[in-house]
């Protein structure tokens, strides 16, 4: 016997998502981006390429992929750096993808002034570099679970609404090692990269986007203190494969950049907690 399947359903919703996410592509592209988030004495500490290139202190981080950053940490006029640097990349790198990647990760961090968990410094170099003040921390994927509290989740949370609540969404919350535990016990978030302001999107793109980052605390939850969630975390979508009370993974299926702007690949999934 044969069974003739109807795939409607799944291609309506395949080009939804793609249409969707075409859209945040578009808008992300044409975000009006300030070159320094900072205060009135920016020029008190910004430094040049010049001075970058000759600092004693410099060291390096992270070479990274072919495009992405080579990634450096300095310090400078009495402030620890971090450095993305694009400037040995590919012609192409450097001329499109670099620019794009520095004017988004300002625009978001111009957007999250003294919000505490948040690096509070950041200025463009030149057109193929970017520094943001260093966060002390440990990422998640290097630190005991005792470490991680319910309280510092409780915070984790608040963190990522107030985020939110300035209209940002970070994207690349679901691996570990943009979640810090700070020296002082509270979480801490880095690498806004992927990140897109979303204050004039439709509600409809926010609360997906929105549920993308939440879902990312949900996770640590359910790994280091599932027995703490309450009934309200356990009912929210978490994005995992067998939830099928949400579209989060859904989109994150769908999602263009895969491997690139905070979706990893899933090979490298299964290395996350």
């Amino acid at each position: 016997m044969v069974i003739h399947s109807d795939s409607r359903g799944s291609n309506s919703g395949f080009w939804r998502y793609h249409r969707s996410l075409g859209l945040i592509f578009f808008a992300s592209m044409n975000q009006q981006v300030p070159t320094i988030q900072s205060n009135a004495n920016a020029s008190d500490f910004t430094f040049t390429r010049e001075e970058f290139e000759s600092a004693p202190t410099r060291q390096l981080l992270r070479d990274g992929r072919a495009a992405n950053a080579i990634v450096w940490r300095l310090r400078k006029n009495g402030i620890t750096w971090t450095v993305k640097d694009f400037s040995k990349r590919s012609w192409f790198v450097r001329t499109f993808i670099g620019p794009f990647l520095i004017r988004r990760e300002l625009a978001a961090l111009s957007r999250l002034k003294n919000i505490n968990g948040i690096a509070g410094r950041a200025f463009r170099i030149d057109r193929s570099a970017m520094a943001v003040e260093f966060l002390e921390g440990d990422s998640l994927e290097r630190i005991a679970p005792e470490r991680i509290t319910v309280e510092y989740l409780r915070q984790l949370e608040d963190l990522i609404s107030v985020m939110h609540s300035r209209g940002v969404v970070h994207l690349d919350l679901r691996g570990l090692g943009n979640v810090l535990v700070r020296p002082d016990g509270t979480p801490g978030l880095i690498d806004f990269q992927a990140a897109m302001c979303t204050n004039h999107w439709p509600k409809g793109l926010r609360r997906i986007l929105e549920a993308m980052d939440v879902s990312g605390a949900l996770k640590r939850w359910k790994y280091f203190h599932p027995e703490a969630m309450g009934k309200e975390r356990l009912l929210r979508p978490s994005g995992h494969k067998q939830d099928s009370r949400g579209s989060i993974n859904s989109v994150r299926r769908f999602w263009i950049f895969q491997g690139y702007f905070g979706i990893k690949r899933k090979k490298n999934q299964q290395k996350e907690h």
